[in-house]
């Protein structure tokens, strides 16, 4: 693709100047499943000022985390430098970031499947996590300690889920373990980040899955109280054979079409929330 093929020359520029230059993260992911990527991300060992220095077009992201935007042939690529990371003071951003090797920030990446680096010189996968493995056998899996993982960042609670509904994937005992025991905790994050990932969750052909998980999870009940607290509202026999409003609000979203807009999907989630119950 056009994309691969300009993300394989800004590789190439930072290669030539003694730099490493991989793909990193979900593009890696796509690319060992067989599929096209939809963006590419570099990781690099080149510090964030000198990724500015040697492209033309660049703009700084976030650059005390090293992650610099660099704008070539019309496409904007993240080109982020290997980092590793101190304690994380607010369930989101670490108190302080080291600018480090290959080996370290795979180590500091959520998921398994998401924690490859992809060598496009040598066209090799450089997996030092066990993604392709996990990839193999269909798995969400926390890197290292999963509870640790998901102290750092809450919203990688929610991604599992994702992952696993989008992909179809389990997700790994440890690793679900650390979700239900934390589930909880889930609102210390914003809003607007919790939204994000629920519209993901709900606009994949696999949102039934997705809704069991963050039902299971105990992550429905933390985000949204309303949807939680339809349990064991009974409705009229005659009219719901299926069960609770929570039961017959799930059964809603397996008839909606594999493609659907957003609205529609929370229109179906909220459709009984506001009805006043009242005894029959």
């Amino acid at each position: 693709s056009p994309m691969e093929t300009t993300a394989r020359k800004v590789a190439g520029h930072l290669r030539e100047q003694g730099n490493i230059a991989y793909f990193a993260g979900g593009c890696v992911r796509d690319m060992v499943r067989g599929l096209t990527p939809k963006d590419y991300d570099i990781a690099t060992d080149a510090r964030p000022e000198t990724v500015q220095m040697l492209f033309p077009r660049t703009y700084a992201v976030g650059a005390h985390f090293g992650v610099i935007i660099v704008l070539e042939d019309g496409f904007q690529f993240e080109v982020a430098t290997f980092r590793s990371d101190d304690a994380y003071i607010d369930g989101r951003h670490p108190s302080a970031v080291h600018f480090s090797s290959p080996e370290a920030d795979a180590k500091r990446r959520d998921f398994t499947i998401n924690g490859m680096f992809y060598d496009p010189v040598a066209g090799e996968v450089i997996d030092l996590v066990g993604g392709q493995t996990d990839i193999a056998g269909k798995l969400v899996r926390a890197i290292g300690d999963p509870a640790k993982r998901f102290a750092e960042d809450r919203l990688r609670m929610l991604r599992a889920v994702r992952f696993a509904a989008v992909l179809e994937y389990q997700i790994d005992k440890g690793t679900w373990d650390a979700l239900v025991a934390n589930a909880a905790s889930i609102n210390q994050i914003s809003a607007e980040r919790i939204r994000e990932e629920l519209v993901r969750i709900f606009s994949s052909p696999n949102r039934v899955r997705g809704w069991d998980l963050l039902d299971t999870s105990g992550l429905i009940g933390a985000i949204l109280p309303e949807l939680e607290a339809m349990k064991g509202v009974l409705q009229p026999e005659q009219f719901h054979p299926e069960g609770d409003v929570f039961v017959h609000t799930g059964l809603m979203l397996s008839l909606l079409p594999e493609t659907v807009s957003v609205p529609l999907v929370f229109a179906v989630l909220f459709h009984d929330v506001a009805k006043p119950v009242t005894a029959t």
